[in-house]
This record gives structure tokens, C-alpha cells and sequence, in this order.
């Protein structure tokens, strides 16, 4: 009894639930839309499995996502709430991109500088937020949500900033230097078959065991997680609260800035005009949720939403709408949010059993 009790008190039961009530509940629509569920699976699985390219794209496609799921993850940790992952992604991604045209470096220095650039642009862009909470007690939802949309503009302006903007037309920047990129070896991509295939998830990997060690093994991701947990309490301790605030939104927003980086540097190769929210924000959002908050589990988060994306895509091939992927993953976030109810049903359950 103590081993089911353990299980059902356990995030990662209700993860994993949550998840197949998520491609239950995607059968059902499918089933409405005369699809047969079982071939969209099907093909959904094998998009992701079937050939070592897919599983490298799927890589690539989690790599942006794991860095704004930490992003969301570490704010989460450290009690605030930082909705605002889409603007220091987008930031991150036109400060990189900016310095990857502009800039002529060797290659293995011209990335390191267009990531230290984009971290440092998420930085700012969260610091200001914080700055106008700390300061102004300014809620730090209101104004993520505003910054957001600044972001967005922001991009758009400097893509058709003269010396930015291609030559040969198209509202895109110039492609940034082949030394900044973020690519494997060419030899490696062929042999993998993967033109995208770059060093992006080992860098996310390496920031999401960096964050679990801040968190969990430093007096700092003490401080801050004793905010997290009841500022007033913190406050009583000596903690200077707003101090350990505006360092977590700077962490947090270089981690976001870091994702943009990466899509940039590695998939994308430049940017385009934006006709609207790319997205990758609000993604981290949920791979946050479904790790539970805990870095080294974005890294799977990450994986298991990166593979839903990039096999999602596939599914037209078998007149499957790649929305499914949407509702699948709004699904498993609800059950995730409302899992409490879950547990006490369990548990009122169980004890109706002994009883």
C-alpha cells in the first residue's frame, strides 16, 4: 500500500497521465474528423523513429524550447512568473543575429560572442521588468505581456534597418557569417543527413545541469528558492528580497535570450519580419509545466515537445490536421494544472479502500 501511495503522490504519475488523457482526448477529435487515430499515431511515431535524421531534428527543434523552458522553470523556482520568455527570446535572437552579421571573428570566438550578446540582451530585457517591480511595484505579468509585443516590433524594425535587411529583397536580414554558426561538422551533418543538425541541445543540456546545480548546490539558488517559497519569510531571514528577484529575472531572461541565440545561429541562419508571435516563449511555458519545474527535467520536457512539433508536421501527409499536436499538448497542460484533483480523488479513494 505504501509503494501505490508513493506512486500516486509522485508528479511524474500525473505527468505520465496526463499525457495519454492528452493523446486520448486528440484520438477523440481525430475520430470526429474521419481520421482514423491509429494511422495519424502511426505516422506521428514514425516521423519521429523510423530514420536517425528525425531523431536528430527532433533535436533540433527541442533545443530552443529547452532554453525558454528553463527560462520559465528557474522563474517558477524562484516565485515569479515570468511570462515575458517570448521577448528575451526574440531579443536574444536579434542581438545574435546582429552580431553575426556585423561582426568578423574566427569561428569558434564569433558564436561565443553572439551567445554572451543574446544572453546579455534577455538579461536586460527581463531586468527592466524587474527593475519596474522592485521600484515602482509594477506586477511583472503586465509588463512581461507589454514587452512581449515591444520585443516583436522591435525585430521587425531592425530586420529592415538598412546594412541588416538582404539585398536581394525579402523582409529577412542578411544571413549572419557561416564563422558564427552553430553547425556540426559537415562531414557529420551528411553522415546524419540533417542540413539543421547543430550544437544546440548539448548547449541546452549543459545550461540545464548548470541551473540544477545553482538551484540545488549553492547558496545563492538557496536565496533564491527561500524567496520563492515565502518572500516574507526570506525577507525575516536577511535575504534581500528584491535583490535575489531581479537576479533570478536576469538569469531567467538570459536563459530565454540563449534559446533565441540558438534558433538563429543554428536552424535559422537569420531572421525574418514577423507577422506574428513566433511562439517559442510561450512553448517554454509548457515544457516547464510538464518537468515540473525541474531543469534536468526540460531537458525530456523539451525532447517529448520537440518531437511532437517536428512529427506534427508530418501529418498532412496523411490528411491529419498537425493542429491535433496543439490540442494534444493544451490537454496535457490542463490535466497537468488541475493534477491536485487528481490526488485527492486518489487519495479519498484509497481511503475508502482501507476503510
Amino acid at each position: 500500500m505504501k509503494t501505490k501511495k508513493g506512486i500516486l503522490d509522485s508528479n511524474l504519475f500525473y505527468t505520465v497521465l496526463a499525457i495519454i488523457i492528452g493523446f486520448a482526448i486528440g484520438a477523440i477529435f481525430l475520430m470526429v474528423a474521419g481520421i482514423s487515430p491509429a494511422v495519424a499515431y502511426g505516422k506521428l511515431l514514425d516521423s519521429i523513429f523510423s530514420k536517425p535524421k528525425y531523431l536528430v531534428w527532433t533535436l533540433v527543434y527541442a533545443a530552443p524550447v529547452i532554453f525558454t523552458g528553463l527560462s520559465v522553470a528557474f522563474s517558477f523556482r524562484t516565485g515569479v512568473f515570468n511570462i515575458g520568455a517570448e521577448g528575451q527570446y526574440i531579443v536574444g535572437s536579434v542581438a545574435a543575429c546582429v552580431v553575426g552579421i556585423k561582426l568578423h571573428l574566427p569561428p569558434i570566438i564569433h558564436p561565443l560572442v553572439c551567445l554572451l550578446a543574446a544572453a546579455a540582451a534577455g538579461c536586460l530585457w527581463s531586468l527592466i521588468v524587474g527593475i519596474l517591480k522592485t521600484t515602482r511595484g509594477i506586477h511583472e505579468v503586465l509588463s512581461f505581456i507589454m514587452f512581449n509585443w515591444i520585443a516583436y516590433y522591435f525585430q521587425n524594425y531592425v530586420v529592415n534597418l538598412p546594412g541588416i535587411r538582404r539585398q536581394s529583397g525579402g523582409e529577412a536580414t542578411e544571413n549572419v557569417a557561416d564563422a558564427a554558426r552553430i553547425l556540426l561538422p559537415e562531414g557529420l551533418m551528411k553522415t546524419l543527413d540533417c542540413s539543421g543538425a547543430n550544437w544546440g541541445f548539448i548547449l541546452a543540456s549543459i545550461a540545464a545541469i548548470v541551473i540544477f546545480i545553482i538551484i540545488e548546490k549553492t547558496t545563492l539558488g538557496y536565496e533564491l528558492k527561500a524567496v520563492g517559497f515565502n518572500k516574507n519569510a526570506a525577507e525575516f531571514a536577511g535575504i534581500n528580497v528584491n535583490r535575489s528577484m531581479l537576479t533570478a529575472l536576469g538569469i531567467s531572461g538570459a536563459l530565454a535570450g540563449l534559446g533565441g541565440a540558438v534558433q538563429v545561429l543554428g536552424m535559422g541562419g537569420r531572421l525574418s519580419q514577423l507577422a506574428a508571435q513566433e511562439g517559442f516563449g510561450f512553448d517554454g511555458i509548457t515544457v516547464a509545466l510538464i518537468a515540473g519545474s525541474n531543469p534536468l527535467g526540460c531537458i525530456l520536457s523539451g525532447l517529448f515537445y520537440g518531437a511532437m512539433k517536428y512529427g506534427g508536421s508530418k501529418l498532412t501527409i496523411v490528411r491529419a490536421p498537425s493542429e491535433v499536436v496543439n490540442i494534444i499538448m493544451g490537454c496535457v497542460i490542463i490535466f497537468i494544472a488541475i493534477s491536485q484533483v487528481f490526488k485527492v480523488l486518489f487519495t479519498s479513494i484509497g481511503k475508502k479502500k482501507e476503510a
